[in-house]
């Protein structure tokens, strides 16, 4: 822990991290990828971030969760040729 700044390192920041967070990363993921795919409709995109994201439910560690996510369903795109 940085002695100047208590409370600053990865784990403690992790920690204060919570579920909002998480969504705004996951909105900005599912934003990503409708650029990325503009003939995939949004309500398509997002269904499948959610879907993608549940799989992670109970994951002690969430920090990856919204690039790994967004890692996930860009693949998933991929291969159903979208």
């Amino acid at each position: 822990m940085d002695e100047l700044n208590p409370g600053n390192d990865a784990a403690t920041r992790s920690s204060r991290e919570g579920p909002a967070d998480e969504s705004v990363a996951l909105e900005h993921a599912a934003q990503r990828i409708s650029e990325k795919f503009p003939d995939v409709p949004r309500e398509d995109i997002d269904r499948l971030v959610e879907e993608h994201s549940e799989e992670y439910d109970g994951a002690p560690i969430r920090d990856f969760v919204p690039v790994l996510v967004e890692h996930e369903v860009k693949a998933e795109l991929r291969e159903s040729g979208a």
